[in-house]
Protein backbone atom coordinates (compact mmCIF):
# COMPACT_ATOMS: atom_id res chain seq x y z
CA UNK A 1 0.00 0.00 0.00
CA UNK A 2 1.56 3.73 -0.98
CA UNK A 3 1.79 5.94 2.42
CA UNK A 4 -0.48 8.59 0.55
CA UNK A 5 -3.05 5.43 1.42
CA UNK A 6 -2.07 4.75 4.48
CA UNK A 7 -2.91 8.30 5.40
CA UNK A 8 -6.82 7.81 3.77
CA UNK A 9 -6.93 4.31 5.99
CA UNK A 10 -5.49 5.75 9.44
CA UNK A 11 -7.77 5.13 11.92
CA UNK A 12 -9.95 7.74 13.17
CA UNK A 13 -12.97 8.17 15.23
CA UNK A 14 -15.56 6.80 12.52
CA UNK A 15 -13.35 4.69 11.10
CA UNK A 16 -12.19 1.05 12.23
CA UNK A 17 -10.09 -1.15 10.09
CA UNK A 18 -9.11 -3.45 12.39
CA UNK A 19 -12.81 -5.57 11.20
CA UNK A 20 -11.33 -5.90 8.17
CA UNK A 21 -8.72 -8.41 9.06
CA UNK A 22 -11.43 -10.06 11.43
CA UNK A 23 -13.68 -10.50 8.49
CA UNK A 24 -10.81 -12.66 6.51
CA UNK A 25 -10.99 -14.85 9.28
CA UNK A 26 -12.76 -18.53 9.97
CA UNK A 27 -15.56 -18.29 13.16
CA UNK A 28 -15.32 -21.20 15.54
CA UNK A 29 -18.23 -23.09 14.11
CA UNK A 30 -16.80 -22.40 10.65
CA UNK A 31 -13.46 -24.61 12.55
CA UNK A 32 -15.25 -27.08 13.85
CA UNK A 33 -16.55 -28.01 11.26
CA UNK A 34 -13.59 -29.65 9.76
CA UNK A 35 -12.84 -32.98 9.45
CA UNK A 36 -10.10 -32.97 11.61
CA UNK A 37 -12.00 -31.59 14.66
CA UNK A 38 -15.05 -34.03 13.62
CA UNK A 39 -12.46 -37.07 14.12
CA UNK A 40 -12.66 -35.91 17.90
CA UNK A 41 -16.52 -35.65 18.02
CA UNK A 42 -17.15 -32.41 19.36
CA UNK A 43 -19.48 -31.44 21.50
CA UNK A 44 -20.37 -27.72 22.18
CA UNK A 45 -21.25 -27.18 25.72
CA UNK A 46 -21.32 -23.71 25.27
CA UNK A 47 -22.26 -22.03 21.93
CA UNK A 48 -24.88 -19.66 20.74
CA UNK A 49 -23.01 -16.03 19.90
CA UNK A 50 -19.94 -17.18 20.86
CA UNK A 51 -19.22 -19.65 18.16
CA UNK A 52 -19.50 -16.74 15.66
CA UNK A 53 -16.29 -15.19 17.23
CA UNK A 54 -13.79 -15.62 14.76
CA UNK A 55 -9.95 -17.38 15.42
CA UNK A 56 -6.84 -15.72 13.99
CA UNK A 57 -4.93 -18.80 15.32
CA UNK A 58 -4.77 -22.33 17.15
CA UNK A 59 -2.77 -22.75 20.85
CA UNK A 60 -2.06 -25.50 22.43
CA UNK A 61 -0.97 -25.88 26.00
CA UNK A 62 -1.63 -27.57 29.14
CA UNK A 63 -0.73 -24.78 31.54
CA UNK A 64 -3.42 -23.02 33.99
CA UNK A 65 -1.19 -19.63 33.25
CA UNK A 66 -1.43 -19.79 30.01
CA UNK A 67 -3.55 -16.41 29.18
CA UNK A 68 -0.87 -14.21 29.80
CA UNK A 69 0.84 -15.55 26.52
CA UNK A 70 -1.88 -15.04 24.69
CA UNK A 71 -3.18 -12.10 22.63
CA UNK A 72 -6.75 -12.56 22.31
CA UNK A 73 -8.65 -14.48 19.37
CA UNK A 74 -6.83 -17.58 19.72
CA UNK A 75 -8.44 -21.16 20.47
CA UNK A 76 -7.16 -22.66 22.83
CA UNK A 77 -6.78 -26.79 23.03
CA UNK A 78 -5.80 -28.59 25.89
CA UNK A 79 -6.05 -32.13 27.58
CA UNK A 80 -5.99 -30.09 30.74
CA UNK A 81 -3.11 -32.01 33.16
CA UNK A 82 -1.57 -29.06 34.17
CA UNK A 83 -5.44 -27.43 34.81
CA UNK A 84 -5.59 -26.33 38.54
CA UNK A 85 -6.92 -28.72 40.65
CA UNK A 86 -9.93 -26.82 42.86
CA UNK A 87 -13.05 -25.22 41.30
CA UNK A 88 -12.55 -21.68 42.45
CA UNK A 89 -8.93 -21.82 40.41
CA UNK A 90 -10.50 -23.78 37.12
CA UNK A 91 -13.26 -20.79 37.68
CA UNK A 92 -10.27 -18.17 37.35
CA UNK A 93 -8.41 -20.02 34.90
CA UNK A 94 -11.36 -19.86 32.69
CA UNK A 95 -12.08 -16.10 33.52
CA UNK A 96 -8.35 -15.23 32.55
CA UNK A 97 -8.83 -16.75 29.44
CA UNK A 98 -11.94 -14.59 28.81
CA UNK A 99 -10.27 -11.52 29.88
CA UNK A 100 -7.60 -11.85 27.05
CA UNK A 101 -9.91 -12.35 24.03
CA UNK A 102 -9.71 -15.93 23.70
CA UNK A 103 -12.23 -17.18 20.90
CA UNK A 104 -13.23 -20.45 22.16
CA UNK A 105 -11.46 -23.23 25.00
CA UNK A 106 -11.43 -27.15 23.76
CA UNK A 107 -10.84 -29.77 26.19
CA UNK A 108 -10.21 -33.37 24.84
CA UNK A 109 -11.18 -35.63 27.62
CA UNK A 110 -9.70 -38.92 28.84
CA UNK A 111 -6.73 -38.04 29.85
CA UNK A 112 -7.31 -36.41 32.74
CA UNK A 113 -10.94 -35.72 32.78
CA UNK A 114 -13.62 -38.16 32.00
CA UNK A 115 -15.97 -35.38 32.05
CA UNK A 116 -15.74 -31.87 31.72
CA UNK A 117 -15.37 -30.16 35.43
CA UNK A 118 -18.93 -28.26 36.34
CA UNK A 119 -16.50 -25.03 37.37
CA UNK A 120 -15.22 -24.85 34.02
CA UNK A 121 -18.77 -25.50 32.45
CA UNK A 122 -20.24 -22.47 34.66
CA UNK A 123 -17.32 -19.81 34.36
CA UNK A 124 -17.68 -20.06 30.40
CA UNK A 125 -21.33 -19.75 30.50
CA UNK A 126 -20.66 -16.78 32.45
CA UNK A 127 -18.72 -15.10 30.25
CA UNK A 128 -19.86 -16.09 27.45
CA UNK A 129 -16.68 -17.80 26.37
CA UNK A 130 -17.60 -20.57 23.65
CA UNK A 131 -16.45 -24.09 25.04
CA UNK A 132 -15.98 -27.46 23.30
CA UNK A 133 -15.44 -31.11 24.41
CA UNK A 134 -13.66 -33.77 22.29
CA UNK A 135 -14.68 -37.24 23.03
CA UNK A 136 -12.53 -38.89 21.40
CA UNK A 137 -8.78 -38.80 21.17
CA UNK A 138 -7.35 -36.73 18.02
CA UNK A 139 -3.43 -35.50 16.82
CA UNK A 140 -3.38 -32.29 17.77
CA UNK A 141 -0.75 -31.45 15.40
CA UNK A 142 -3.61 -32.46 12.63
CA UNK A 143 -5.90 -30.26 14.01
CA UNK A 144 -3.69 -27.27 14.19
CA UNK A 145 -2.52 -27.92 10.62
CA UNK A 146 -5.96 -27.97 9.42
CA UNK A 147 -6.95 -24.85 11.07
CA UNK A 148 -3.76 -22.57 10.32
CA UNK A 149 -4.45 -23.46 6.77
CA UNK A 150 -7.90 -22.65 6.86
CA UNK A 151 -6.94 -19.32 8.44
CA UNK A 152 -3.78 -18.59 6.20
CA UNK A 153 -6.07 -19.67 3.21
CA UNK A 154 -8.32 -17.18 4.30
CA UNK A 155 -5.72 -14.19 4.79
CA UNK A 156 -4.59 -14.73 1.16
CA UNK A 157 -7.96 -14.95 -0.14
CA UNK A 158 -8.53 -11.25 1.28
CA UNK A 159 -5.66 -10.34 0.62
CA UNK A 160 -6.29 -10.86 -3.40
CA UNK A 161 -9.23 -9.27 -2.52
CA UNK A 162 -7.85 -6.56 -1.38
CA UNK A 163 -6.40 -5.78 -4.12
CA UNK A 164 -9.02 -6.07 -6.62
CA UNK A 165 -10.97 -4.14 -4.62
CA UNK A 166 -8.26 -1.50 -4.76
CA UNK A 167 -7.53 -1.85 -8.49
CA UNK A 168 -11.00 -1.21 -9.01
CA UNK A 169 -11.52 2.11 -6.95
CA UNK A 170 -8.01 3.10 -8.06
CA UNK A 171 -9.27 3.03 -11.95
CA UNK A 172 -12.64 4.86 -11.41
CA UNK A 173 -10.16 7.67 -9.44
CA UNK A 174 -7.64 7.55 -11.83
CA UNK A 175 -10.51 7.65 -15.01
CA UNK A 176 -12.25 10.84 -12.84
CA UNK A 177 -15.58 8.70 -12.52
CA UNK A 178 -18.40 10.86 -10.91
CA UNK A 179 -19.23 10.54 -7.69
CA UNK A 180 -22.51 8.59 -8.24
CA UNK A 181 -20.99 6.27 -10.00
CA UNK A 182 -18.13 5.26 -7.42
CA UNK A 183 -21.22 5.32 -4.77
CA UNK A 184 -22.93 3.22 -7.34
CA UNK A 185 -19.92 0.54 -7.40
CA UNK A 186 -19.57 0.37 -3.40
CA UNK A 187 -22.83 -0.48 -3.40
CA UNK A 188 -23.26 -3.19 -5.68
CA UNK A 189 -19.98 -4.35 -4.40
CA UNK A 190 -21.66 -4.55 -0.69
CA UNK A 191 -24.73 -5.57 -1.53
CA UNK A 192 -25.97 -2.77 0.48
CA UNK A 193 -27.49 0.94 0.52
CA UNK A 194 -24.55 3.28 0.60
CA UNK A 195 -25.01 6.96 0.79
CA UNK A 196 -22.19 9.71 -0.03
CA UNK A 197 -23.39 12.70 3.04
CA UNK A 198 -22.37 16.35 3.99
CA UNK A 199 -21.04 17.38 6.67
CA UNK A 200 -24.66 18.51 7.46
CA UNK A 201 -25.97 14.48 7.41
CA UNK A 202 -27.78 15.40 4.31
CA UNK A 203 -28.22 12.46 2.04
CA UNK A 204 -26.19 13.90 -1.19
CA UNK A 205 -26.34 10.59 -3.35
CA UNK A 206 -27.82 7.54 -2.23
CA UNK A 207 -27.78 4.08 -4.06
CA UNK A 208 -30.41 1.86 -2.84
CA UNK A 209 -32.43 -1.02 -4.30
CA UNK A 210 -35.91 0.31 -5.88
CA UNK A 211 -38.70 -0.47 -3.51
CA UNK A 212 -36.25 0.34 -0.13
CA UNK A 213 -36.14 4.25 -0.44
CA UNK A 214 -38.48 4.98 2.35
CA UNK A 215 -37.47 2.54 4.70
CA UNK A 216 -33.16 3.59 4.46
CA UNK A 217 -33.49 7.37 3.94
CA UNK A 218 -36.81 7.75 6.78
CA UNK A 219 -35.20 10.49 9.69
CA UNK A 220 -32.16 10.34 8.06
CA UNK A 221 -30.54 12.90 10.02
CA UNK A 222 -30.97 11.19 13.14
CA UNK A 223 -30.35 7.81 12.60
CA UNK A 224 -26.55 9.10 10.57
CA UNK A 225 -25.85 10.96 13.69
CA UNK A 226 -26.78 7.79 16.08
CA UNK A 227 -24.31 5.78 13.92
CA UNK A 228 -21.81 8.40 14.00
CA UNK A 229 -21.58 8.53 17.61
CA UNK A 230 -21.84 4.56 18.36
CA UNK A 231 -18.86 4.30 15.21
CA UNK A 232 -16.89 6.99 17.19
CA UNK A 233 -17.37 5.18 20.80
CA UNK A 234 -16.62 1.86 18.98
CA UNK A 235 -19.95 0.14 20.07
CA UNK A 236 -22.95 -1.28 17.89
CA UNK A 237 -25.35 0.92 17.56
CA UNK A 238 -28.41 -0.95 16.87
CA UNK A 239 -28.52 0.04 13.08
CA UNK A 240 -25.57 -1.38 12.34
CA UNK A 241 -24.21 0.89 10.22
CA UNK A 242 -20.58 1.43 8.38
CA UNK A 243 -19.08 5.04 8.49
CA UNK A 244 -15.83 5.99 6.71
CA UNK A 245 -15.20 9.54 6.10
CA UNK A 246 -13.95 11.21 2.93
CA UNK A 247 -11.43 13.68 3.67
CA UNK A 248 -7.67 14.16 2.57
CA UNK A 249 -4.78 17.00 2.94
CA UNK A 250 -6.88 17.37 6.66
CA UNK A 251 -9.91 18.51 5.15
CA UNK A 252 -12.87 16.46 5.21
CA UNK A 253 -15.88 16.83 2.77
CA UNK A 254 -18.28 14.24 4.35
CA UNK A 255 -18.84 10.40 4.82
CA UNK A 256 -19.46 7.55 3.22
CA UNK A 257 -22.36 5.25 5.02
CA UNK A 258 -23.14 1.68 4.39
CA UNK A 259 -25.99 0.00 5.50
CA UNK A 260 -26.13 -3.44 7.14
CA UNK A 261 -25.44 -6.05 4.14
CA UNK A 262 -23.32 -9.52 3.69
CA UNK A 263 -19.70 -10.14 4.30
CA UNK A 264 -17.08 -9.09 1.80
CA UNK A 265 -13.88 -11.28 0.97
CA UNK A 266 -12.22 -7.79 1.59
CA UNK A 267 -13.99 -6.50 4.72
CA UNK A 268 -16.37 -4.00 4.25
CA UNK A 269 -15.03 -1.14 5.62
CA UNK A 270 -11.99 -2.17 3.44
CA UNK A 271 -14.14 -1.43 0.18
CA UNK A 272 -15.40 1.52 1.53
CA UNK A 273 -12.52 2.85 2.35
CA UNK A 274 -11.45 2.70 -1.27
CA UNK A 275 -14.57 4.33 -2.15
CA UNK A 276 -13.90 7.09 0.46
CA UNK A 277 -10.42 7.38 -1.17
CA UNK A 278 -11.73 7.64 -4.82
CA UNK A 279 -14.07 10.38 -3.86
CA UNK A 280 -11.39 12.34 -2.21
CA UNK A 281 -9.14 12.09 -5.55
CA UNK A 282 -12.16 13.24 -6.90
CA UNK A 283 -12.68 16.40 -4.54
CA UNK A 284 -8.91 17.14 -5.12
CA UNK A 285 -9.12 16.99 -8.50
CA UNK A 286 -12.49 18.84 -8.78
CA UNK A 287 -10.73 22.66 -9.49
CA UNK A 288 -13.08 24.96 -7.07
CA UNK A 289 -16.31 22.94 -9.03
CA UNK A 290 -18.90 21.21 -6.26
CA UNK A 291 -19.25 18.09 -8.44
CA UNK A 292 -21.04 16.47 -5.58
CA UNK A 293 -23.64 19.40 -5.19
CA UNK A 294 -24.47 19.63 -8.79
CA UNK A 295 -24.92 15.73 -8.54
CA UNK A 296 -26.90 15.78 -5.03
CA UNK A 297 -29.44 18.10 -7.15
CA UNK A 298 -29.93 16.18 -10.00
CA UNK A 299 -30.60 12.91 -7.59
CA UNK A 300 -33.27 14.69 -6.19
CA UNK A 301 -34.74 16.47 -8.61
CA UNK A 302 -34.59 14.44 -11.76
CA UNK A 303 -36.52 11.80 -10.03
CA UNK A 304 -39.35 14.15 -9.12
CA UNK A 305 -39.65 15.30 -12.88
CA UNK A 306 -39.65 12.16 -14.73
CA UNK A 307 -41.72 10.63 -11.68
CA UNK A 308 -39.38 7.88 -10.91
CA UNK A 309 -40.26 6.60 -7.37
CA UNK A 310 -42.00 4.13 -6.45
CA UNK A 311 -44.62 5.88 -4.15
CA UNK A 312 -45.10 9.64 -2.92
CA UNK A 313 -43.88 8.79 0.93
CA UNK A 314 -40.45 7.02 -0.53
CA UNK A 315 -40.21 10.55 -2.63
CA UNK A 316 -40.55 12.52 0.54
CA UNK A 317 -38.09 10.05 2.30
CA UNK A 318 -35.73 11.05 -0.32
CA UNK A 319 -35.55 14.88 -0.02
CA UNK A 320 -36.32 14.93 3.56
CA UNK A 321 -32.97 13.36 3.79
CA UNK A 322 -31.70 15.78 1.15
CA UNK A 323 -32.23 18.47 3.03
CA UNK A 324 -35.41 19.40 1.67
CA UNK A 325 -38.50 19.17 4.22
CA UNK A 326 -41.56 17.93 3.45
CA UNK A 327 -44.18 17.45 6.44
CA UNK A 328 -46.24 20.47 7.68
CA UNK A 329 -43.93 22.67 5.04
CA UNK A 330 -45.32 24.92 1.59
CA UNK A 331 -43.72 23.53 -1.64
CA UNK A 332 -43.41 25.70 -4.54
CA UNK A 333 -41.77 25.01 -7.92
CA UNK A 334 -40.19 27.85 -9.84
CA UNK A 335 -38.82 28.30 -13.30
CA UNK A 336 -36.07 30.59 -13.99
CA UNK A 337 -35.49 31.86 -17.31
CA UNK A 338 -32.60 34.15 -18.20
CA UNK A 339 -29.02 33.89 -18.11
CA UNK A 340 -28.06 30.87 -16.19
CA UNK A 341 -28.12 31.90 -12.04
CA UNK A 342 -26.14 29.98 -9.61
CA UNK A 343 -28.13 27.37 -8.01
CA UNK A 344 -25.89 27.87 -4.60
CA UNK A 345 -27.43 31.75 -4.77
CA UNK A 346 -30.87 30.39 -5.39
CA UNK A 347 -30.60 27.88 -1.84
CA UNK A 348 -28.66 30.38 -0.11
CA UNK A 349 -31.58 33.12 -0.77
CA UNK A 350 -34.20 30.31 0.60
CA UNK A 351 -32.27 29.49 3.94
CA UNK A 352 -32.25 33.30 4.18
CA UNK A 353 -35.47 33.16 3.83
CA UNK A 354 -36.24 30.86 6.61
CA UNK A 355 -36.43 27.98 3.80
CA UNK A 356 -34.57 24.95 1.82
CA UNK A 357 -34.71 24.81 -1.53
CA UNK A 358 -32.51 22.39 -4.49
CA UNK A 359 -32.24 24.08 -7.72
CA UNK A 360 -31.10 22.36 -10.89
CA UNK A 361 -29.96 24.15 -14.21
CA UNK A 362 -31.47 21.95 -17.16
CA UNK A 363 -31.72 22.64 -20.80
CA UNK A 364 -35.16 23.37 -22.08
CA UNK A 365 -36.57 22.32 -25.25
CA UNK A 366 -35.82 25.69 -26.84
CA UNK A 367 -32.11 25.33 -25.67
CA UNK A 368 -32.57 28.66 -23.73
CA UNK A 369 -31.34 28.53 -20.17
CA UNK A 370 -33.62 27.32 -17.23
CA UNK A 371 -33.37 26.64 -13.59
CA UNK A 372 -35.70 24.73 -11.90
CA UNK A 373 -36.57 25.30 -8.42
CA UNK A 374 -38.13 23.33 -5.63
CA UNK A 375 -38.85 25.56 -2.93
CA UNK A 376 -39.67 23.81 0.84
CA UNK A 377 -41.36 26.60 3.24
CA UNK A 378 -42.60 26.85 6.37
CA UNK A 379 -46.65 27.12 6.68
CA UNK A 380 -46.44 29.85 8.52
CA UNK A 381 -44.28 31.71 5.68
CA UNK A 382 -46.02 31.02 2.17
CA UNK A 383 -44.15 32.81 -1.11
CA UNK A 384 -45.03 36.10 -2.02
CA UNK A 385 -44.42 39.21 -3.79
CA UNK A 386 -41.60 40.48 -1.84
CA UNK A 387 -39.76 37.05 -1.39
CA UNK A 388 -39.71 36.54 -5.17
CA UNK A 389 -38.36 40.32 -5.36
CA UNK A 390 -35.74 39.55 -2.56
CA UNK A 391 -34.70 36.74 -5.27
CA UNK A 392 -34.04 38.83 -8.32
CA UNK A 393 -31.92 41.12 -5.89
CA UNK A 394 -30.12 38.44 -4.46
CA UNK A 395 -28.72 37.03 -8.45
CA UNK A 396 -26.46 37.88 -10.79
CA UNK A 397 -28.52 39.62 -13.67
CA UNK A 398 -31.65 39.07 -11.30
CA UNK A 399 -33.23 42.29 -12.83
CA UNK A 400 -32.99 40.20 -16.70
CA UNK A 401 -34.27 37.08 -15.34
CA UNK A 402 -37.96 35.72 -15.69
CA UNK A 403 -39.39 33.61 -12.87
CA UNK A 404 -42.23 31.90 -13.28
CA UNK A 405 -44.26 30.28 -10.08
CA UNK A 406 -45.86 27.32 -9.89
CA UNK A 407 -49.09 25.93 -7.38
CA UNK A 408 -48.30 25.60 -3.55
CA UNK A 409 -48.27 22.24 -2.93
CA UNK A 410 -47.64 20.29 0.51
CA UNK A 411 -47.12 16.96 -0.81
CA UNK A 412 -44.33 15.30 -3.07
CA UNK A 413 -47.41 14.50 -5.95
CA UNK A 414 -48.50 18.35 -5.90
CA UNK A 415 -44.96 19.57 -5.55
CA UNK A 416 -44.40 17.77 -8.87
CA UNK A 417 -47.72 19.03 -10.44
CA UNK A 418 -45.70 22.91 -9.32
CA UNK A 419 -42.51 22.35 -10.55
CA UNK A 420 -43.98 21.13 -14.25
CA UNK A 421 -46.60 24.32 -14.01
CA UNK A 422 -43.84 26.55 -13.85
CA UNK A 423 -41.39 24.88 -16.36
CA UNK A 424 -44.59 25.08 -19.19
CA UNK A 425 -45.28 28.60 -18.18
CA UNK A 426 -41.47 29.53 -17.98
CA UNK A 427 -41.87 31.36 -21.61
CA UNK A 428 -44.41 33.45 -20.23
CA UNK A 429 -43.08 36.39 -17.97
CA UNK A 430 -41.23 39.18 -19.31
CA UNK A 431 -37.42 39.76 -18.26
CA UNK A 432 -37.33 40.96 -14.83
CA UNK A 433 -41.27 39.57 -14.19
CA UNK A 434 -42.84 36.87 -12.10
CA UNK A 435 -45.54 34.99 -13.58
CA UNK A 436 -47.50 33.22 -11.00
CA UNK A 437 -49.14 30.54 -12.58
CA UNK A 438 -51.95 30.16 -9.94
CA UNK A 439 -53.06 33.26 -10.67
CA UNK A 440 -53.26 32.53 -14.54
CA UNK A 441 -56.42 29.63 -14.63
CA UNK A 442 -55.72 29.14 -18.18
CA UNK A 443 -52.28 28.37 -18.00
CA UNK A 444 -53.16 26.27 -14.89
CA UNK A 445 -55.27 23.97 -17.01
CA UNK A 446 -53.02 24.03 -19.99
CA UNK A 447 -50.26 22.36 -17.66
CA UNK A 448 -52.16 19.63 -16.26
CA UNK A 449 -53.34 18.73 -20.28
CA UNK A 450 -49.89 19.55 -21.66
CA UNK A 451 -49.49 15.76 -22.90
CA UNK A 452 -52.60 15.49 -24.19
CA UNK A 453 -52.81 14.52 -27.95
CA UNK A 454 -55.46 16.61 -28.63
CA UNK A 455 -54.00 19.48 -27.16
CA UNK A 456 -50.97 19.08 -28.71
CA UNK A 457 -52.41 18.59 -32.08
CA UNK A 458 -55.26 21.72 -31.86
CA UNK A 459 -51.95 23.86 -31.45
CA UNK A 460 -50.15 22.29 -34.64
CA UNK A 461 -53.22 22.58 -36.84
CA UNK A 462 -53.67 26.47 -35.76
CA UNK A 463 -50.40 27.70 -35.69
CA UNK A 464 -48.23 25.63 -38.87
CA UNK A 465 -48.29 28.63 -40.73
CA UNK A 466 -47.18 30.98 -39.01
CA UNK A 467 -44.45 28.62 -37.26
CA UNK A 468 -43.23 27.40 -41.02
CA UNK A 469 -43.05 31.07 -41.98
CA UNK A 470 -40.65 31.71 -38.90
CA UNK A 471 -38.37 28.75 -39.39
CA UNK A 472 -38.14 29.78 -43.07
CA UNK A 473 -37.33 33.83 -42.70
CA UNK A 474 -35.90 33.22 -38.57
CA UNK A 475 -38.99 35.76 -38.31
CA UNK A 476 -40.99 36.60 -35.01
CA UNK A 477 -44.66 36.30 -35.68
CA UNK A 478 -45.01 34.13 -32.57
CA UNK A 479 -43.20 36.14 -30.27
CA UNK A 480 -45.56 38.98 -32.04
CA UNK A 481 -48.26 36.67 -31.39
CA UNK A 482 -48.03 36.35 -27.53
CA UNK A 483 -47.34 39.69 -27.57
CA UNK A 484 -50.73 40.66 -29.18
CA UNK A 485 -52.48 38.28 -27.06
CA UNK A 486 -51.10 39.49 -23.47
CA UNK A 487 -52.23 42.75 -24.12
CA UNK A 488 -56.11 42.41 -25.85
CA UNK A 489 -57.02 46.00 -26.86
CA UNK A 490 -54.50 47.45 -26.22
CA UNK A 491 -51.89 47.96 -29.31
CA UNK A 492 -49.44 50.03 -27.59
CA UNK A 493 -48.22 47.64 -24.35
CA UNK A 494 -48.35 44.67 -27.25
CA UNK A 495 -46.04 46.42 -29.44
CA UNK A 496 -43.93 47.53 -26.44
CA UNK A 497 -43.73 43.94 -25.13
CA UNK A 498 -42.87 42.67 -29.07
CA UNK A 499 -39.94 44.96 -28.65
CA UNK A 500 -41.29 46.95 -32.70
CA UNK A 501 -42.67 49.95 -33.23
CA UNK A 502 -46.40 50.13 -33.05
CA UNK A 503 -46.16 50.48 -37.69
CA UNK A 504 -44.22 47.17 -37.42
CA UNK A 505 -46.52 45.91 -34.91
CA UNK A 506 -49.27 46.09 -37.47
CA UNK A 507 -47.77 44.97 -40.39
CA UNK A 508 -46.62 41.46 -38.26
CA UNK A 509 -50.20 41.49 -37.24
CA UNK A 510 -51.69 41.79 -40.71
CA UNK A 511 -49.32 38.92 -41.89
CA UNK A 512 -50.46 36.96 -39.17
CA UNK A 513 -54.37 37.31 -39.73
CA UNK A 514 -53.26 36.48 -43.61
CA UNK A 515 -51.26 33.68 -42.88
CA UNK A 516 -53.40 32.01 -40.72
CA UNK A 517 -56.95 33.72 -42.35
CA UNK A 518 -58.14 34.83 -39.20
CA UNK A 519 -59.87 38.00 -37.75
CA UNK A 520 -57.66 39.07 -34.24
CA UNK A 521 -60.17 41.20 -32.98
CA UNK A 522 -62.99 38.11 -32.09
CA UNK A 523 -62.73 36.72 -29.27
CA UNK A 524 -63.12 33.44 -29.77
CA UNK A 525 -60.12 33.27 -32.16
CA UNK A 526 -58.07 34.96 -29.74
CA UNK A 527 -58.57 31.93 -27.23
CA UNK A 528 -58.21 29.49 -30.05
CA UNK A 529 -55.03 30.99 -30.53
CA UNK A 530 -54.42 31.67 -27.21
CA UNK A 531 -55.14 27.89 -26.18
CA UNK A 532 -52.33 26.87 -29.06
CA UNK A 533 -49.47 29.39 -28.30
CA UNK A 534 -49.71 28.05 -24.75
CA UNK A 535 -49.94 24.37 -25.98
CA UNK A 536 -47.24 24.05 -28.57
CA UNK A 537 -44.02 22.11 -26.98
CA UNK A 538 -41.29 24.58 -26.46
CA UNK A 539 -43.09 27.48 -26.65
CA UNK A 540 -43.57 28.70 -23.53
CA UNK A 541 -39.96 28.70 -22.46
Amino acid sequence: MEPSERRHLTPGPTHRPAGTALAALPTVAELLEDPAFRAGLPEVVVGGAALEAPVRWIHTSERGDIARMLEGRELVLSMGTAWPEDDAALGEFVDSLADVGVSCLVLELGTRYDALPAAVRAAAESRGLALVVLHREVRFVSVTEAGHGRIIAGQMAALRARDEVREVFTSLALRGAPADHVVRELARALGAPVVLESLAHEALIAEIPAGSEQTVLADWERRSRAAHRDQQAETHGEEGWLVVPVDARGKRWGSLVALPGPAHPAGRANVLSQGAIALALGRLADGGRDEWATIARRHVLDPLLAGRFATPEAMAARLEAAGVPVEGRLLYGLALRGSEPSPAEIEAWALAAGGRARALAMPSRTGAALTVVLLSLPAHRPLDEAATAALQRALRDGGRIAIAVGREARDVDGATLALHEAIDNAGEPASGTVLWVERRPLARLLSSLRDDHRLLDHGERVLSPIVEHDQRTSGDLQRVLRAALAHPGNRTAAARAAHLSRSVFYQRLELIETLLGVDLEDGETQTALHVALLSRPGARD
